[in-house]
């Protein structure tokens, strides 16, 4: 009853619930829009999220995991090596040679390094503390997270940004960055080649969107929310209008 009463008071103030409309209309379209007055245009705002993966196998250049004859202590030390590669990525000369092959500013990459038994949360870098206002900005950053398989020399790495090209960049350039860190050093410490470490590669990142009609949702709800909120405003100063014309009134009636 009380709804009926209320749409049929909205009917009544077409003007008003008109400029509701518009209301909600405007905030939908800046919503998913990003709106420039000088030069006017509309650019599209960055909330599309995009993924890539690959997996890389940490092994000598005899290729140990392929030889039965070898014990499991060997393979141990090639899983805790893998764990430190892992962290050598998220930090130093790898992690800006990531964000150079792919294109992007290095301050706005952030990698989460493995963890383990002894490291169960990540460490947090100066400069890349969490805060309450990343939420407004989280599609718009390129993420790496390194994962070390924990019973076998591997790392799994995944990628993600705005787009799906360079979710891709940023998970190949992860492997090709690590693996010429590892031949510079190498090649300092004149290390023997049957003592080096090789990075085998299973396969090339391959990246996909995860939300590819977020914007028709993030428009549609923000023309709800504000069409809604803007007409029980209406409503409510409505009332607060009628309220003060009648107690005028009654003053005025008072008098005489």
């Amino acid at each position: 009853m009380d709804f009926g009463v209320r749409l049929q008071r909205l009917w009544q103030m077409k003007a008003g619930v008109a400029g509701c409309l518009v209301l909600a209309l405007v905030v939908a379209v800046w919503s998913v829009w990003s709106v420039s007055l000088f030069p006017p245009k509309l650019t599209p705002r960055s909330l599309e999220m995009a993924t890539a993966s690959t997996h890389v196998v940490v092994d000598t250049p005899r290729s140990t995991l392929l030889d039965l004859r070898q014990d499991t202590y060997e393979l141990d030390g090639l899983t805790k090596r893998a764990v430190l590669l892992g962290n050598v990525i998220a930090n130093g000369p790898v992690k800006e040679s990531i964000a150079s092959k792919a294109g992007i500013p290095v301050t706005l990459l952030r990698v989460d390094a493995p963890l383990t038994a002894k490291q169960p949360r990540p460490r947090v870098e100066a400069g890349n503390e969490k805060k309450a206002s990343d939420i407004l900005k989280s599609n718009d950053q390129y993420r790496l997270n390194i994962q070390a398989n924990p019973t076998a020399p591997m790392l799994d790495i995944y990628a993600q940004s705005p787009t799906p090209r360079t979710a891709e960049a940023l998970a190949n350039a992860a492997v090709t960055s690590l693996r010429a860190y590892l031949a510079d050093l190498a090649r300092s410490q004149t290390t023997p080649d049957a003592q080096q470490i090789r990075l085998v590669q299973l396969g090339p990142a391959r990246g996909a969107v995860i939300n590819g009609e977020v914007h028709w949702h993030v428009a549609f709800l923000a023309f709800i929310l504000t069409f809604t909120l803007a007409c029980a405003t209406l409503i409510f100063l409505t009332r607060v209008s009628r309220g003060w014309r009648m107690e005028s009134l009654s003053e005025h009636m008072a008098r005489t």
